[in-house]
């Protein structure tokens, strides 16, 4: 098995969607960014790519790269399953954590949770995604931004094509 850890942060602005998890949710303010700057789906993708070293988000998805401007983070996390199809590990497992002080999140956790496992082509019950806040704590906690962590776990495919830890 191979696992990998992933970070994401981004400043909340005005005149911007707030994407998170490829849900659209009603808020004020929206996340910067290149694409469009979600950070749940960011730090997943740097999760999977850590755990079979193929380097970060930047390196195959760059900021400087116009393709890439407004970009839905869902498409690029297709991209990345398709990746990890190519050097044959399938996803165990996927746990994440959004932090941020507004809005509440609980709501979109279902539909971001779905949206994950489409993308990844796995069942939800592989998704795990929740939310908390930094008590009024640093750049987040302030609302000045929104920040991500994930842990992924891979499995190789069998020497005869069938899947490790599907279940």
């Amino acid at each position: 098995m191979r696992i990998g850890f992933g970070y994401d942060v981004h400043r909340l602005v005005e005149e911007r969607e707030l994407i998170l998890g490829g849900v659209n949710v009603p808020y004020e303010k929206g996340l910067l960014g290149h694409s469009d700057a979600d950070v749940l789906i960011h730090a997943i993708i740097d999760a999977l790519f850590g755990a079979i070293s193929l380097g970060d988000i930047g390196t195959h998805f760059p900021p400087t790269d116009p393709k890439y401007k407004g970009a839905s983070s869902l498409k690029l996390l297709c991209h990345a399953a398709g990746l990890l199809k190519r050097k044959r590990y399938v996803l165990g497992n996927i746990d994440s954590t959004i932090v941020c002080e507004a809005p509440k999140l609980a709501p979109f956790i279902p539909a971001m949770t779905n949206n994950i496992a489409s993308a990844l082509l796995c069942s939800p019950g592989r998704i795990s995604v929740k939310a908390t806040t930094e008590e009024g704590v640093g750049t987040t906690g302030s609302g000045m931004a929104v920040s991500a962590f994930a842990v992924a776990l891979l499995n190789p495919e069998n020497t005869d094509g069938t899947k490790n830890g599907e279940g």
